[in-house]
């Protein structure tokens, strides 16, 4: 029997279901479930519904939801799944996200899942029925699959059919160590980001790679973490208060992002310290806020908006050349922004020394020494 050659091969035409249900030798109600992730695929073995998807992609075939003719190739539209739009690193993404879909004339649904597993599998049919284009997914895994393009944002999940965009979050750990190597910091508190982000492993073993190689203090006793965010200040308030009770045996604070660091500089004012005379302070992302906190905040930059236009731009360039070879990962560049929560070391700890500033006031008055 020879090949078949569709409409959507030659790329004038996506294949309807009928079609796609001939090519697979499966019936149109068994495809319909699989795409639809309807709870009676589950009854269809593995393989079966790992074939349809990867013919739906290869065949750029789309539900038709809402019987639009098949000759409208877009809704001009795309999905953007996200944990939350909270202030800081979802307002510069979300800027550049804008900014390239209203350059390409294109509109966007946007759903916050709160890291809630049944959202994150239930709004992508939502928005399939909505017959968007693709989805864009910030911070958000991809668990779930679809026939349309995916691109995700700081995702780092492989995963067939999906591009991801990264941030280099070794050439990042080493930015800030270095800056606070050079200004004489050996003892160095470094901060956790909860365990559902998904940049939070990736920065954290890359700062511990990282600070081995500078010979940096990294016990246990100076490590905290984030147990789980909510987009405020208290995210890093509450692990550095939490800190100052058991030692100040160290010079300054890495923390997970700038929200967690002006949580942490609150904290250690509340101890009675000063930052950056006696600890040094330092935030990643650079959000819209950092340069006007009191002291202004020293971060690792990510390129939030350039990453926020790329993802946008990537996934326009799938849903328009679906034939196309792209790539699996795209990585991005920090940049050290020095401002003045950072500054060079003016106490020294004996090695295995602590200190406990709420004990005594005469401790309190050795600490700022």
């Amino acid at each position: 029997m020879g090949k078949r050659t569709t409409e959507s091969e030659s790329g004038t035409e996506r294949v309807n279901l009928k079609t796609l249900a001939e090519l697979l030798q499966l019936s149109q109600t068994t495809i319909s479930l699989v795409l639809n992730d309807s709870p009676a695929a589950k009854s269809i073995p593995a393989p079966t519904r790992e074939r349809v998807f990867e013919a739906a992609r290869k065949f750029n075939y789309r539900p038709n939801y809402f019987a639009r003719s098949l000759r409208q190739s877009r809704s001009m539209s795309i999905a953007v799944l996200a944990p939350d739009l909270s202030e800081g690193y979802f307002t510069l993404v979300m800027n550049g996200v804008q900014a390239a879909l209203i350059e390409a004339h294109y509109f966007y649904f946007t759903a916050s899942h709160y890291w809630q597993p049944e959202l994150i599998k239930e709004y992508p049919r939502r928005m399939m029925e909505r017959a968007v284009d693709g989805f864009l997914l910030l911070n958000t895994h991809p668990d779930f699959q679809t026939p349309l393009p995916v691109v995700a944002i700081s995702a780092h999940t492989p995963s067939a059919g999906v591009t991801n965009l990264v941030l280099d979050h070794r050439r990042g750990a080493e930015l800030a160590l270095a800056h606070l190597h050079d200004l004489g910091h050996r003892q160095i508190a470094m901060m956790k980001g909860p365990e559902i982000i998904p940049d939070s492993e990736y920065r954290w073993s890359a700062m511990l790679e990282v600070a081995q190689r500078y010979g940096i203090e990294t016990g246990p006793e100076l490590q905290l973490q984030i147990p789980a965010y909510n987009g405020s200040p208290e995210s890093g308030y509450l692990p550095v208060a939490r800190l100052l009770e058991r030692t100040t045996n160290f010079t300054a604070i890495f923390c997970f992002n700038d929200i967690a660091a002006i949580g942490a500089i609150r904290a250690l004012k509340d101890a009675g310290l000063r930052v950056p005379e006696d600890v040094s302070v330092i935030g990643f992302d650079d959000i819209l806020g950092a340069s006007y906190h009191t002291p202004s905040l020293t971060t690792v930059r990510q390129p939030l908006e350039e990453m926020g236009r790329e993802g946008a731009r990537m996934l326009l360039q799938r849903i328009a050349n679906p034939a196309q070879e792209f790539p699996d990962e795209i990585v991005l560049q920090p940049q050290l922004i020095a401002r003045e929560s950072t500054g060079a070391v003016k106490r020294e700890f004996p090695a295995g020394k602590t200190s406990n500033p709420g004990k005594t006031e005469t401790s309190k008055q050795e600490l700022l020494v």
